[in-house]
């Protein structure tokens, strides 16, 4: 972990999405299900929602060893290919069935103590983005984040579902620093899961972010990944995002 006098400050800080801005407390799979029923208006077969859950998660099963190698799949597909296998049509696009279903499932919270992070980072003028591993659409998250996070000022905000690979990929930190227009040593970024956040962002010379926060009602799903994994490079390592503000605000140099 590094001394913070030995920080720079950074131009940009980019953010997780997941257990790191925000989080999905009670999320409930069959919901999803249940709420795109109402929907269907061609169903051959007749079938239950519990029978179309269990479809949808034997396809998700199947493709999750795909998504463990760093391939993203893109929720519309996994629905399309379900869907149409099962002969299922419905009254909306499949777009507006991701976000009816996702809601349903999850409506979301915030972390304790992002608002105010995010805060004193748009007061001095610290720029802000995103960099998530979701197979929701790029829109469905963008449109998550501006509703639970109404001021903040991400200039971008990147799913993995648009762009077929997950972090670690390196591809991933260095097409954000393109869109940012910033060398990778003006950016820090911040995560969760020391695999994907930490050694994804150093991999790209980011200086990395550990944030091992605690939502109010969930355990992190991510805390058993990071078992085992061991930092011998410099990062920070805090819990609650008034750390971060405490050492921006009194570390560091320009």
């Amino acid at each position: 972990m590094l001394g913070v006098w030995n920080m720079k400050k950074p131009e940009m800080i980019i953010f997780d999405y997941g257990h790191t801005l925000l989080y999905e407390p009670g999320f409930n799979a069959m919901r999803c299900e249940e709420a795109a029923y109402p929907y269907i208006v061609e169903n051959p077969q007749n079938l239950t929602v519990e029978q179309i859950y269990a479809e949808v998660q034997r396809v998700f099963a199947e493709f999750q060893e795909q998504r463990n190698l760093g391939i993203e799949i893109h929720e519309w597909q996994i629905m399309r290919l379900v869907y149409e296998y099962l002969g299922l049509k419905f009254s909306i696009s499949y777009r507006e069935l991701e976000e009816i279903e996702w809601n349903a499932a999850s409506p979301g919270a915030v972390m304790p103590g992002v608002e105010e992070m995010l805060d004193y980072l748009n007061d001095v003028g610290i720029r802000t983005a995103v960099i998530s591993n979701i197979g929701w659409s790029g829109d469905a998250l963008t449109n998550r984040i501006n509703r639970l996070l109404p001021n903040n000022k991400f200039e971008f905000i990147m799913a993995s579902s648009e762009y077929a690979i997950r972090k670690p990929n390196r591809m991933l930190f260095e097409t954000a620093l393109r869109k940012a227009n910033l060398p990778a040593d003006a950016v820090w970024y911040c995560g969760d899961d020391i695999r994907a956040d930490i050694k994804g962002a150093h991999g790209a010379g980011i200086f990395p972010v550990l944030y091992e926060g605690k939502e109010p009602d969930d355990v992190n799903p991510v805390t058993y990944r990071n078992q085992g994994e061991v930092i011998d490079f410099d990062y920070l390592h805090i819990h609650h995002w008034n750390e971060m503000t405490a050492v921006l605000s009194t570390g560091g140099s320009n």
